[in-house]
């Protein structure tokens, strides 16, 4: 995600929110609140806690009164959190019940965490784990203190400070993966297609690099030709208040860096067009930010990511503004050396080969489930099938015992033969004999 800070996030937020006069029309209300809407997510992992943090504070009047004149070293030492305990006890209660939330969310994104790793734990030590974030006051997990917003101030500073190197490191990795892609792509064709192909992407190279000449960011000529352009103004009656008026979209007396970032629009069309396979739009962001970075260095004097009327027209007046190197964009720099290259490359065989081993231990679990499996249908059908058998049985009567009067099932001594019922054959005698006839009975001759 692109870290668009805007007049809500962190030091520009807190300076820039607040440096609004109080009083103001409801055109300029409605206006103010539009560009709050479309204000992009900083990309922090508590974005949502801080955005809703600074808008509850905001409708307290002494806090945003006490902003209105601080400047950015009070807000970055802490000063400005201990006003925290003058505010209104509703915003108090808003405040404890966001950080409880926070809380509630950071606990439950730990133990999806434990889950998805299998890590089992008899009992979770939630001040231990919340000890991990640092935006937030660890000792406290119920109330909203001056402490937590002091946190919160230095660790969004710090995470935002840091979160542009972040980019340019993802960015190299970007191309140092792409280049890789390609030498691979490469290695597979035959003699006679690789050498179409080196050619083709060659000549793709030189296209994209035959491109108008970029003025540098915050240069006469680069403002001038926004003025022109885009501000639909004519160039000799170019004027630096007014720009810089033209531009404070938020009305906030503050250029922020996304407000500088549109400025280089139309230097990043002259290069790239994502209509042209050989424009590469994730190096035109690169370049946006490269052109941010570079106009904050030569006018953001305290270095607070904002940039006053005061510093623009400062700039003005320096001789690099009037003269200024041509921009060098990426086309002509080296992102990568090659030996950085080969560490890369080095680390993805590093991990092809661990994904690799995986797959096999995956697969080897899997063979053993089905195995497994066919064992226990196998086992299911030998029980299907004598539950089949006993029930052709029950139904024929075969092999039944007896059974009693109240239906129980009824059985003789082991030994001795159980009679047969309504049965008028004489039984037999011992050793298996046939009884005597009957004495006395009359003879027919």
């Amino acid at each position: 995600m692109k870290l668009r800070p805007g007049s809500l996030l962190l030091i520009s937020v807190w300076v820039g929110v607040w440096s609004v006069p109080i009083e103001r029309n409801d055109v300029q209300q409605e206006a103010k609140e539009e560009v709050q809407e479309e204000t992009e997510d900083t990309g922090l992992y508590y974005d949502r806690y801080l955005r809703e943090v600074i808008e509850v504070l905001e409708t307290d009047p002494h806090f945003r009164e006490k902003l209105q004149t601080a400047n950015t070293e009070d807000i970055k030492n802490g000063h400005l959190a201990k006003e925290l305990d003058l505010v209104s006890h509703h915003v108090r209660t808003r405040l404890d019940e966001l950080k409880r939330q926070e809380v509630s969310r950071l606990r439950m994104l730990f133990k999806a965490k434990l889950d998805s790793t299998n890590i089992q734990t008899q009992q979770m030590d939630h001040a231990s784990l919340l000890k991990q974030f640092e935006h937030l006051d660890p000792h406290n997990q119920n109330t909203f203190e001056a402490k937590d917003l002091e946190l919160l101030i230095s660790t969004a500073t710090k995470d935002l400070e840091n979160y542009d190197a972040e980019r340019h490191e993802e960015f190299k990795r970007y191309e140092m993966l792409k280049e890789h892609e390609r030498r691979e792509y490469l290695k597979s064709l035959d003699q006679e297609k690789r050498e179409h192909e080196e050619k083709r992407l060659q000549e793709l190279k030189e296209k994209h690099r035959q491109h108008p000449k970029v003025n540098a960011p915050g240069s006469v000529a680069q403002l001038r030709e926004v003025w022109e352009e885009t501000d639909g103004l004519d160039p000799q009656e170019f004027n630096p208040k007014t720009f810089f008026k033209l531009h404070d979209t938020n009305d906030d007396k503050v250029l922020d860096e996304q407000e500088l970032e549109a400025l280089f629009t139309k230097e990043l069309e002259k290069v790239y067009d994502p209509k042209n396979e050989e424009d590469d739009m994730m190096e035109m962001e690169e370049e946006r930010l490269r052109m941010r970075e570079y106009f904050m260095k030569n006018v953001d004097v305290n270095q607070d990511r904002l940039v006053t009327l005061e510093e623009f027209l400062k700039s003005t007046e320096k001789k690099d503004f009037n003269n200024p190197k041509e921009w060098e964009t990426l086309d002509m720099k080296e992102v990568y050396t090659e030996e950085e290259l080969q560490r890369f490359e080095a680390e993805l065989r590093d991990k092809e080969e661990e994904l690799r081993r995986k797959k096999e231990k995956l697969q080897e679990e899997q063979e053993l489930l089905r195995e497994r499996g066919r064992a226990l249908e196998a086992q299911r059908r030998e029980y299907q099938q004598a539950v089949l058998e006993m029930s052709r049985r029950q139904q024929a009567g075969d092999g039944q015992p007896p059974v009693g009067p109240n239906g129980e099932l009824k059985f003789e001594p082991p030994g001795q033969p159980m009679e047969a019922k309504d049965s008028k054959v004489p039984a037999e005698t011992p050793n298996n004999l046939p009884a005597e006839p009957p004495q006395n009975l009359p003879v027919h001759t």
